[in-house]
């Protein structure tokens, strides 16, 4: 099992949100989180992409920030978490230069994770037909590879977007061929992933051969039934790309500390559950829980009385590294591949600083004692696909 980290600019409080000061905090907040989880062991941070939801998040222009991550870090892979697929957010042949310089300047350290974008507001905002993100998501993502692999590529005929642009005029000497460039480092490109947030995506990703991101913000066990259909399915995959990502990511909140008394205090804090809230409010498109709240009730707090039956059901990781270790059985048990954790905005930065110190120093070299990440030695595996240079 590998381990990592997402940031996404999470800012709550309207009046933070519009705060130049707190603006420039967070971003140095997040930068500090993903160069100390470089030098602890983690192997993955992933970044989302997200536009227009005030306190949620901030990070919109999100690949901008993973090139500066990516300068300031030497050993972690940072991938977009994600990057809209909507021609009308990011046009493919933009996705796949920019993926491309991301993968280059790197040397190999970007990882290309993708979706449909989240939620209404967001949809609207792009003036999107959400009926058409799944189809625009899917067409996008088969012909960026293809841009790679090709001197000229063209796609006349497709749905979502056209290559040449319907009426373009070319010019005399060229045929409505394109050379996207440039081409991704070495001899293949990045490992491709896909975000879940309905369980149809497990299969469909397993069949195309794409890793899952899945952004789980209930138990451990109701993935099990999910991560059981992408295992099934990848073993026959046909990848969309040059090889099988073979990779299941799957988040959940953690919090570590030397004393486990603290670490339980730090875990119920107030305003340990409006994060959460966040999301249901705008991830409309999430699949509902009977009985939770509805914006603007909030999901309550976690208290001391509690926590641990939090710990037992699989909704978080809490305590010394020690039982920490313990609390990870499940996620082996239904075969999670990548464990991700993100950044409780609630506790003070320099408590989050420790856990991921803590986790990596401690807990990771129990379950990671490969030095090379699973997405390096597939992407190496398929070496023979090479990329043509004239």
């Amino acid at each position: 099992m590998e381990f990592g980290i997402f940031v996404q600019g999470h800012s709550p409080g309207q009046e933070k949100a519009h705060s130049a000061a707190y603006a420039d905090d967070w971003v140095q907040r997040e930068l500090e989180l993903i160069r100390t989880a470089d030098k602890h062991n983690f192997k993955y941070t992933w970044v989302t992409e997200h536009h227009f939801l005030e306190e949620y998040s901030h990070l919109s222009d999100s690949a901008t920030f993973i090139a500066y991550a990516l300068a300031q870090t030497e050993q972690i892979h940072i991938g977009s978490g994600i990057f809209n697929m909507n021609p009308v957010v990011n046009h493919p042949m933009r996705l796949a230069e920019r993926v491309a310089m991301l993968d280059l300047l790197s040397h190999g350290r970007f990882e290309f994770g993708t979706g449909r974008g989240a939620g209404s507001h967001e949809i609207g905002g792009f003036g999107l037909n959400p009926d058409e993100t799944r189809a625009n998501w899917e067409e996008s993502l088969r012909e960026i590879p293809k841009m790679w692999r090709q001197k000229g590529y063209s796609h006349p005929e497709g749905k979502a977007f056209q290559v040449p642009a319907t009426g373009t005029q070319m010019m005399p000497d060229r045929d409505g061929a394109f050379n996207v460039l440039p081409k991704p480092f070495a001899h293949t490109h990045p490992a491709l992933w896909v975000a879940a947030g309905n369980p149809g995506t497990y299969e469909r990703a397993a069949k195309n051969g794409i890793g899952l991101l899945g952004f789980n913000v209930g138990s451990v066990w109701d993935m099990a039934p999910r991560i059981e259909t992408y295992k099934k399915h990848i073993a026959d995959a046909e990848p969309i790309g040059d090889y099988v990502n073979n990779n299941v990511m799957v988040t959940v909140g953690m919090v570590v500390a030397k004393d486990p008394k603290r670490a339980r205090e730090l875990a119920c804090l107030p305003g340990a559950s409006y994060l959460v809230s966040l999301v249901f409010r705008y991830h409309d498109s999430f699949p509902k829980v009977e009985g939770m709240p509805q914006w603007p009730d909030l999901f309550p707090d976690p208290q001391i009385g509690d926590i641990d039956d939090r710990i037992k059901g699989g909704f978080t990781l809490c305590g010394e590294p020690g039982e920490v270790i313990k609390q990870i059985a499940p996620y082996q048990e239904i075969g999670v591949d990548q464990l991700v954790f993100g950044v409780p905005n609630n506790l003070p930065h320099e408590a989050v600083l420790e856990a991921i110190e803590l986790f990596g120093d401690h807990v990771i070299p129990e379950f990671d004692k490969d030095p090379k990440h699973s997405t390096t030695r597939q992407r190496e595996a398929a070496g023979g696909t090479l990329i043509p240079t004239t």
